[in-house]
């Protein structure tokens, strides 16, 4: 499937290596076998990559909103077509079971349809003036350049759910994906570009994460940056960028809780529990970190859970009955086991898991794992844990769990459980996260806003929302006789 090296740069409709010919190995998390090599790029390219899309935002920006959507139409349809190959690369070199690989590239080729939907859609405003002789205008424009960074946990869908919108609304991009999964990105490019994409409107660089994220903070031609990782990086970029004054659309770290009132339907809330604390190992930023229990369902709760969880196949991601692929690094693996460590020390009992999977494998597996007898000072409560495990507590009334579930410093995702209305019309409304799922722990779609706040971000992305992130509403006043 993969040639020994690929080419992995992309600027102004050309692939190509780096001048230096430094490279960067990708490996297959689940055997730690390399997959190929790849351009190990940096600031020159970057440079290059920039100017590259400030020459095409010209030409970009004037075409209609309609010529932009037949190319964003066109690469979803290509994308579909390809569903089973990109999603057993996503897999090679993310992890993920190939079936939520290719839910992923399902997903990601959702934003290309829905931003050339869109891309018609960017409505100006025609102001009724309090003066006879004047006439008010808003115009919306898009931003410019684009730098778009983007993480590994989804590795496709994250580019599209970035991109289509400020294709849409005529930015040009520089990408800038993760450095563990970087071939998700160059196939899409290749899409994009087989679709009919002008030169110079989306490039790619691949290589030195700091080097190229810091060229794109420094460059005044660079506009706004979108961008999903840590905290800790997001506040760095928000430092950096004050200098420029550049607009930002972040999406930061999560510490997502999981409410379980007393009138839920067990059976449907553990089936979701899982699925949300154990979709991708645990690596997406609204996956469940916190379980919230009423103590009168704490037992029911924690047993078809665990029942649930122990029928869960640990594999390679290519075999279609894996349901949990391997972490993405030793990192990651490492983490994980400091947060288990840690609970285990100040307390928390194991209910089921809580080693390393010792499988036919090399990679960073680890087994599903349940705590229980919590304490809220475990670094698992505080903390974003990016694997899987399922910390469970008890709440006795609604006060203290809407309490609980919003003492923390992220406010991305948050889930209820209820068979009641009005409790969980109630319970959404102070919960201080930006989004909130009642029975449902799947709410990211393109049609919908995607967004936290707090510590995890500004900004939203889906939805006629997430175009709004790239254009600049211009006010024009004019006098008329």
């Amino acid at each position: 499937m993969f040639e020994n090296e690929t080419k992995s740069i992309f600027i102004n409709g050309k692939w190509r290596n780096v001048n230096s010919q430094q490279t960067d190995t990708i490996y297959n998390p689940a055997t730690l076998e390399p997959i190929t090599k790849v351009a190990y790029g940096g600031a020159n390219e970057t440079e290059e990559a920039i100017t590259a899309a400030s020459e095409a935002f010209q030409l970009w920006r004037e075409m209609t909103g309609r010529e932009r959507s037949r190319i964003l139409y066109k690469a979803h349809e290509l994308m579909l077509e390809e569903v089973d190959r990109l999603g057993e690369i996503l897999t090679t070199e993310q992890g993920k079971p190939i079936k939520e690989a290719k839910g992923e590239v399902k997903g990601a080729a959702s934003f290309l349809l829905w931003y050339a939907e869109e891309a018609s859609r960017a409505y100006g405003e025609w102001i009724p003036s309090s003066n006879k002789s004047k006439r008010l205008l808003v115009i919306p424009q898009p931003v410019g350049v684009v730098g778009a960074i983007t993480p590994w946990n989804f590795p496709a869908s994250m580019i599209t759910r970035k991109i289509a919108p400020a294709l849409a609304a005529g930015c040009t991009i520089v990408l800038k994906p993760a450095p563990e999964t970087p071939l998700s990105a160059i196939e899409i490019v290749k899409i994009l570009e087989r679709a009919g994409m002008p030169n110079g409107v989306v490039n790619l660089v691949t290589g030195d994460a700091e080097a190229i994220g810091n060229t794109m903070l420094t460059s005044k031609a660079v506009r706004l940056i979108t961008f999903t990782g840590s905290t800790e990086v997001g506040k760095h970029l928000m430092r950096e960028s004050a200098d420029h004054v550049k607009k930002l659309s972040l999406e930061l770290g999560g510490h997502a809780p999981i409410i379980v009132f007393d009138d839920a339907d067990i059976d449907k809330a553990t089936t979701l529990a899982l699925a949300s604390k154990f979709r991708n190992n645990g690596q997406t930023c609204i996956c469940a970190n916190r379980i919230y229990v009423h103590d009168s369902v704490k037992e029911s709760f924690t047993q078809k859970l665990t029942e649930k969880v122990e029928k869960l196949k640990i594999g390679y991601g290519l075999a279609d009955d894996t349901d949990l692929g391997p972490l993405i690094n030793q990192q990651a693996s490492v983490k994980v086991q400091k947060h288990l460590d840690d609970a285990i020390e100040k307390g928390a009992a194991i209910v089921t898991g809580g080693n390393k999977w010792s499988g036919d494998m090399e990679g960073y597996f680890y087994q599903p794992t349940v705590l229980s007898n919590i304490s809220d000072d475990m670094l698992i409560m505080n903390e974003e844990t990016f694997g899987p495990v399922m910390p469970i507590q008890t709440f006795t009334d609604e006060v203290t769990a809407i309490q609980n579930a919003n003492n923390t410093d992220y406010g991305l995702a948050a889930y209820i459980f209820t068979e009641t209305t009005s409790r969980a019309i109630r319970v959404s409304e102070k919960l201080e996260y930006g989004i909130v799922g009642v029975n449902d722990v799947f709410p990211a779609v393109a049609e919908a806003p995607f967004g936290g706040i707090k510590q995890s971000g500004v900004g939203k992305e889906g939805g006629h929302y997430g175009m709004d992130e790239f254009l600049e509403k211009k006010y024009v006043s004019m006098g008329i006789e």
